[in-house]
């Protein structure tokens, strides 16, 4: 089976989507119970299995599609499938390739798209369903109303995700302002942005195969975005070493079954054998000094290779602060109340 890369099964389904005149054509058919096979693009190796029909190279219009899909063939589309290049086409590829397709106009749009490499779409008339083939095989092409179905029950999941992530962070940043961290709990926080980052990934899918219709899903993901990306590359730097390089990347590989496995999650990551669940572990203090406000970047990487660490910035005194180029009085201050809303809000935040 050919493995389809991701982001071409994405421009077909964004191509198919609601709100798209090939939607809106293919839906038109599928009412009417005719049927259609539409070819998703012309090449050599299209233009090799296509006998008869007539050449067109008429714009593609809902209305189009609707009525040459009543003529026996199938239709060919342009590259960019914007135009209507051939109706009433008959189709011979190769009967040599497998399919399990049974109906004639699936078996042979499934072995036009494994031939050609181009997509084609089949329009059922005795059910009016709509199926995408590709290279890799049959996709089906959803109702809007399963689409948002699907969509709202991993908005909701992702909501509750969300929050969990939210108790797991609040509790990592308590025990590193008391020095408590174990490896235990970073990796659970490893483990929670990885499936945060799998129902992201998921909800934008739906956004791609809603077209118009997923507008509001579209606001409501970046709503509970997490900025799980940043947060995991700066819990990655904070346990890091020149021993130790943690890859939260490394999780994106993983089944479902090994993520929930927190000591799979450990060594996946980059935590060596000897590294327990229980190991205690010192933050460096990327995270904390990130959620200073308006502190620069760079310069908060300066008070990090300053002190050394998180403990030693907590405890330092203004006087010390403006040890650090670019931190005059006024700065020192800002740092210093800074690091004091991280510490009383890591314990008022604290879940029980």
């Amino acid at each position: 089976m050919t493995t389809l890369p991701p982001a071409q099964l994405r421009r077909y389904r964004a191509m198919l989507a609601p709100g798209t005149p090939l939607r809106d054509g293919l839906e038109r058919v599928g009412r009417g119970r005719t049927g259609a096979l539409v070819v998703l693009g012309s090449n050599r190796q299209v233009e090799q299995v296509s006998t008869g029909g007539f050449r067109l190279d008429t714009p593609l219009t809902p209305m189009a599609l609707r009525e040459l899909a009543k003529m026996d063939g199938a239709l060919v589309l342009s590259s960019d499938q914007s135009r209507i290049v051939a109706a009433g086409v008959h189709l011979m590829p190769d009967a040599a390739i497998p399919t399990l397709e049974t109906g004639t106009r699936h078996r042979t749009a499934d072995r036009v798209a494994h031939q050609t490499g181009v997509g084609a779409v089949t329009v059922s008339a005795s059910m009016a369903t709509i199926a995408l083939f590709l290279a890799d095989g049959r996709h089906a092409v959803e109702p809007s109303g399963v689409i948002l179905s699907q969509a709202d029950q991993a908005l909701r999941t992702l909501e509750r995700y969300a929050v969990r992530l939210r108790a797991l962070l609040n509790k990592l940043s308590s025990l590193e302002v008391q020095d408590q961290v174990t490896v235990k709990d970073v990796v659970l926080v490893l483990q929670r942005l990885e499936m945060v980052r799998r129902l992201e990934l998921e909800l934008e899918e739906y956004v791609v195969a809603l077209g118009t219709d997923g507008r509001l899903l579209q606001l409501q993901t970046r709503e509970l975005d997490t900025g799980g990306l940043e947060v995991a590359e700066l819990v990655a730097r904070d346990y890091g070493s020149e021993t130790l390089t943690l890859d939260p990347s490394a999780l994106h590989g993983l089944e479902m079954s090994a993520l929930l496995e927190p000591t799979v999650v450990a060594r996946t990551v980059g935590f060596s054998e000897d590294d327990h669940l229980d190991s205690r572990l010192s933050a460096h203090g990327h995270r904390q000094v990130a959620q200073i406000e308006r502190l620069p970047a760079a310069l908060g990487e300066r008070l990090l290779a300053h002190f050394g660490g998180l403990q030693a910035l907590f405890s330092a005194s203004r006087a010390q602060l403006q040890e650090v180029e670019g931190v005059g009085e006024q700065r020192a201050r800002t740092i210093r109340e800074g690091l004091i809303r991280v510490a009383e809000s890591a314990y008022t935040e604290r879940p029980v």
